[in-house]
């Protein structure tokens, strides 16, 4: 790396739907090695292919980075000084560089039809617009300067392809894989500019990355193919002494390492792929994300961290600090990284322990509200998450653990209750409730040795009594210590869900 440059990189998704959690992991590790060196992160928005532009996409981008705490520098919302960073925005300056390369025996006009290219792959299965059989086919290489130069002053539709060298070895060394190199005769000629004037991905991401300085460039190993036309539009372009380094970035495979993670296989395994809902436009269908699953954004990063990067070290929590510190290229693996769902919720489960009030509050008070729970005192709801923290391993748990605390039991188990119900059992809660109705101090140690002598005094097991107790108060089998359930309900609430619970049990043992 030259030490005197900055260093710049950028995170440069397509606005086309829901931001997989390779996307995520991809700027995450723009972002530490920027922030690790006291370079700039850059949002860029890669748009060219309008086809598939999804109106909302670039709005939910930001939010997903924002919820991550990956802040860009620079970005379409937040400015910079190499804007615009939207490349629709930059449309005007692709063409005259695909001009120049035409003009410089690197490129060529093809003036192939739809129609006649749909025909070629009829004719070839395994066709593809390359030096075997360019100079069959409708381009500048095979017209007549003038038919050339007329078919393009009549407007007649056509595209600017790279013109691949044959037998020529193209290299580069990659930050992660060393040394790579390429046969260029193997690659195609990829269209550069297309019929509509909007550049290919392979155009501008050269273009964008010159005129933004950029320094480093982290991306999947998907796109190690077209690095040979990257290369080569480098150097064609006279800038390959300014081009970045590139680290390509190992997948993100299925849980059983065959092959790359994708919706589909979220969809069917039953976990989230995306970082936070995606609501697609056209059909209305929502794709959970981890966000709305449960998951807190600390513990979101810290799972990517992990999918390909360690530090070498047994630590498996890292703060986005700690991550800053520790992130290193020399770290990052070759091979692919199995997503595990099941570790992915031991990550957020250990958050949400370290995570204080304050980080878990907010969200919980959205969760109950969600579930038409509103105006809770927040040391209220900071004793109950006290109670049931450790219980939790998504923030969508807490409803299920805690709802109790916030509602009286709809229902109860009464089938837990109801073989060994008796009299002697009824006459136990009725001088029970009596008790506690004017019983003083109201602490969970205090109630526990009063109940506690209480069993003792009637003649009858703890067992048989500690159960009716807790289906009183929270309607089942589950729950934190029931006496510390009852501290925090009160007097007036613990002896109204008792006397509920009484006239349910009697009522069902007849």
């Amino acid at each position: 790396m030259d030490e005197n440059r900055k260093v710049r990189v950028r995170f440069a998704p397509s606005p086309t739907g829901g931001l997989h959690l390779g996307g995520v992991r991809t700027a995450l590790f723009n972002y530490l090695f920027a922030r690790q060196h006291n370079g700039s992160f850059v949002l860029r928005i890669e748009d060219t292919d309008q086809t598939r532009f999804v109106p909302g996409a670039e709005t939910y981008i930001q939010e997903c980075l924002a919820w991550c705490g990956i802040q860009p520098d620079e970005s379409p919302e937040h400015g910079g000084d190499y804007g615009p960073y939207r490349q629709s925005d930059r449309k005007s300056n692709y063409r005259q560089y695909a001009e120049q390369l035409v003009a410089n025996g690197h490129a060529y006009y093809a003036f192939d039809t739809a129609e006649e290219l749909e025909a070629q792959r009829k004719a070839h299965p395994n066709f593809r617009y390359s030096h075997e059989n360019r100079t069959q086919l409708h381009n500048s290489l095979n017209l007549d300067p003038a038919e050339t130069r007329h078919l393009l002053e009549s407007g007649h539709p056509h595209v600017i392809r790279i013109k691949m060298p044959v037998d020529e070895t193209i290299s580069f060394d990659d930050l992660i894989r060393g040394h790579v190199s390429f046969d260029s005769s193997l690659v195609d000629d990829k269209v550069l500019l297309k019929a509509d004037g909007m550049p290919t991905y392979h155009l501008a991401v050269v273009v964008d990355d010159y005129h933004m300085a950029i320094s480093h460039v982290f991306r999947g190993e998907e796109w190690l193919p077209s690095a040979p036309v990257h290369i080569l539009l480098w150097e064609y372009l006279g800038w390959r002494d300014s081009m970045p380094q590139w680290a390509h970035l190992p997948l993100i495979l299925k849980p059983d390492g065959n092959g790359k993670l994708s919706k589909r296989d979220g969809d069917r395994l039953g976990f989230p792929v995306y970082a936070m809902n995606w609501k697609d436009p056209k059909t209305e269908t929502v794709t959970k994300g981890f966000r709305e699953m449960g998951f807190l954004p600390e513990a979101f990063v810290n799972l990517l961290a992990t999918l390909g990067w360690n530090d070498g070290s047994e630590q498996e929590l890292f703060t986005i600090a700690e991550l800053i510190e520790r992130f290193s290229l020399e770290r990052i693996s070759k091979a692919g990284a199995k997503f595990d769902f099941e570790k992915a919720k031991w990550f957020n489960h250990e958050w949400i322990k370290r995570s204080d009030d304050r980080t878990l509050v907010p969200y919980l008070t959205s969760l109950l509200a969600d579930h038409g729970v509103y105006g809770v005192d927040r040391q209220y709801l900071s004793s109950v998450l006290e109670l049931v923290k450790d219980r939790l391993t998504l923030l969508t748990d807490f409803w299920e653990q805690a709802s109790f605390f916030f509602k009286r039991p709809d229902n109860y188990d009464l089938a837990a209750v109801r073989p060994r119900w008796n009299p002697e059992k009824t006459a136990f809660f009725v001088d029970m409730t009596a008790k506690l109705a004017n019983f003083d101090p109201w602490h969970s140690a205090e109630l526990e040795s009063l109940y506690k002598l209480a069993i003792q005094a009637s003649g009858m097991k703890v067992g048989e009594l500690m159960l009716p107790f807790r289906i009183m108060l929270v309607g089942g089998k589950f729950g934190p210590h029931v006496f510390d359930i009852a501290a925090l309900l009160g007097r007036e609430e613990t002896v109204a869900r008792m006397k509920a619970g009484l006239q349910a049990f009697n009522q069902a043992a007849h």
